[in-house]
């Protein structure tokens, strides 16, 4: 039996890629470290080493000088790692890596390659049709947290499974607002068997959507694989696609918040209630101005951020149950100044989004909202 060490500080990855060769027929061990993996080098002598590049402790260049030079061992190595970096890759080559693999990159392409170079025929596993690319790792691990509230006939969706099945690299973190339904046994339901991908966080009392958010975000900020955190509504007004789409804008820019937007524009699949458009763009009006800042759309339930940047924007309760995410930006811009702010801060159209039937929101509380803003406005200035 071929025997293949896995080499990555993030577990996500390495569970899959675990299962996934493991099913296949591989023996395989897992480190989470390049410490650890030299160590594990020595007792299991692997046939190949699979090792990502980006690792704290020591980087993956430095794991294979370690087996190349130090051990002189010939063992096929594969780097797997978002490292783009064309010199990072030579160096790599020039170490003597075997294969440089760049994230994201789907599981079945890895099993093509690593049966290759063993000389073997390649077994894949079929994508559904609805996931042509099957099973896919990320570049980074991204955490995802999803507000619930009586939510037990909308979460019966396969979206959620769907999506984790087919993007290894998000982790879902499902709060129960202290339902008076059953959307708590449908949340373990959910994740049963899933854990690695899905959590759920139980709050005995209903403490309002922002509170949820916040005791989410504060829960996944403990996790060291996270490299992002954000937040998506349960209702899945906003498209996975676009949310992905979110975090692809800020894996490949220096902004630290990355925030949905439903304004509507040419190619883009954005409805709304008659009524509810034209209340929602008077108060938008009205958040702009307090805000001072030119952002159209703070209230967009997806949004992605850095995991400092959310350790530090949900470290405190918000003053508000509804428009906390107008508190993010104006607890940004007390913290950064407006000039700072804004060049970390990124809105993005959304290429999809509709409003979904059931919605907690009334009228009515739009109208609180008005009187929630002059609150907003008095604590931050």
């Amino acid at each position: 039996m071929i025997k293949i060490l896995a080499i990555d500080d993030q577990q996500l990855i390495l569970l899959s890629l675990e299962k996934h060769l493991g099913d296949l027929g591989y023996d395989i061990k897992c480190a989470t470290s390049g410490k650890e993996g030299l160590e594990c080098f020595d007792v299991f002598q692997p046939d190949m080493v699979i090792v990502d590049i980006n690792m704290d402790d020591m980087s993956g260049l430095d794991v294979v000088k370690a087996i190349r030079l130090e051990k002189e061992s010939d063992v096929k190595i594969m780097v797997l790692s978002g490292n783009t970096d064309e010199e990072t890759i030579i160096d790599g080559f020039d170490l003597g890596i075997d294969d440089y693999m760049k994230k994201p990159v789907s599981l079945n392409e890895v099993t093509i390659r690593v049966s290759r170079m063993f000389g073997i025929k390649p077994t894949t596993s079929k994508p559904k049709e609805t996931d042509k690319k099957g099973q896919m790792i990320q570049e980074r691990c991204i955490g995802v947290v999803i507000p619930c509230y009586n939510e037990e006939k909308r979460l019966l969706s396969t979206e959620f499974i769907d999506f984790v099945h087919s993007n290894l690299g998000y982790h879902l973190c499902f709060v129960n607002d202290g339902s008076t339904d059953n959307t708590l046994e449908v949340l373990n339901k959910l994740s049963k068997s899933r854990e690695t991908n899905i959590s759920v966080f139980n709050c005995k009392k209903n403490g309002g959507k922002a509170e949820a958010v916040r005791q989410g975000i504060l829960h996944l900020v403990k996790e060291d694989q996270l490299d992002y955190i954000g937040y998506l509504d349960a209702d899945l007004s906003t498209d996975f696609r676009d949310f992905d789409d979110l975090v692809k804008t800020i894996e490949r820019s220096d902004f630290k918040i990355v925030s949905g937007s439903r304004m509507s524009r040419m190619g883009a699949n954005i409805t709304k209630e008659s009524a509810r458009k034209i209340i929602s763009m008077s108060i938008n009006l009205i958040i702009r101005t307090i805000l001072g800042m030119p952002f159209n759309d703070t209230q967009c339930g997806a949004k992605i951020m850095d995991k400092d940047i959310a350790k530090l924007m949900f470290k405190d309760r918000f003053i508000t149950s509804w428009i906390f995410d107008v508190e993010i930006f104006m607890r940004m811009r007390k913290h950064y100044g407006k000039k700072k702010a804004i060049s970390y801060i990124c809105e993005q159209p959304l290429k999809r989004w509709i409003h979904a039937d059931g919605s907690k929101l009334s009228m009515r509380d739009s109208i609180k909202i008005v009187g929630q803003l002059g609150q907003i406005a008095v604590h931050y200035r």
